[in-house]
């Protein structure tokens, strides 16, 4: 048994599954955006074509493409064979639709599927939220989970992240060196971090604990830094 998250391939992901003697379980929806719900339909064409079972479309509001299955915060869905368990987190803002995907199997790391909520060393844009929303999507829902985690968000925004973090905590010897490993290999994948990286380099997930970040915003309060860096940000 298998799931995809946010296949906007859909054409990939046959030829991925008969390889592997693979059948799909579900199809996971981190959020509306066409850029990560528009394949959904055709995956579904795709897979009838080819006789193949019909997967649950799993997402956190109606508007997601032929979405079957509506789930919502902490819901678990049934495992995949006997051991990997799959756990919805709603987080909204980007979004109002926003879930997140803790993906667990016993001996070995978390990975978390994050969408446009969590990038590696950023969040999304607020199209739907508030910074109250992110906060609590960055520091309680997602910060909380283990620090080995692995981070696998929905586009590779991370050099340019990783400026900004570095234009707004200059300090943060995390930061750079991070950054001048991005540098260094700029054809390389960033992707997977994990959460305890994150917790170390991305600005939106420090925004309680920075100084230099409340200097930056003239503010100690998380939500007003969260705001402030926001804003920073949308014009960098």
């Amino acid at each position: 048994e298998s799931a995809v998250v946010d296949p906007v391939e859909p054409k990939k992901i046959l030829p991925y599954l008969r390889e592997r003697g693979l059948s799909l379980k579900y199809i996971l929806t981190t959020h509306s955006h066409a850029d990560h719900a528009g394949g959904n339909s055709l995956l579904l064409q795709l897979l009838q074509a080819d006789g193949a079972p019909k997967p649950q479309v799993c997402g956190g509001g109606s508007k997601v493409q032929s979405v079957s299955r509506l789930v919502s915060h902490n819901e678990s869905l049934e495992p995949l064979g006997s051991a990997i368990s799959i756990r919805c987190l709603h987080t909204p803002c980007h979004t109002q639709d926003h879930i997140c995907y803790l993906v667990e199997r016993p001996g070995h790391s978390p990975a978390v599927f994050t969408g446009d909520t969590l990038f590696i060393a950023g969040c999304g844009r607020f199209f739907e939220g508030s910074p109250e929303q992110m906060c609590a999507n960055l520091l309680d829902t997602l910060g909380r989970l283990a620090p080995d985690t692995r981070v696998y968000c929905g586009h590779e925004y991370t050099r340019k992240n990783l400026q900004f973090a570095a234009s707004v905590e200059p300090d943060n010897a995390d930061v750079r060196a991070k950054l001048e490993r991005c540098l260094a290999s700029p054809d390389s994948p960033t992707i997977p971090s994990t959460i305890g990286e994150e917790l170390l380099t991305n600005p939106f997930m420090r925004v309680g604990e920075s100084a230099a970040l409340q200097r930056c915003a003239g503010s100690s309060d998380p939500v007003k830094v969260m705001a402030a860096l926001r804003k920073q940000k949308d014009s960098f």
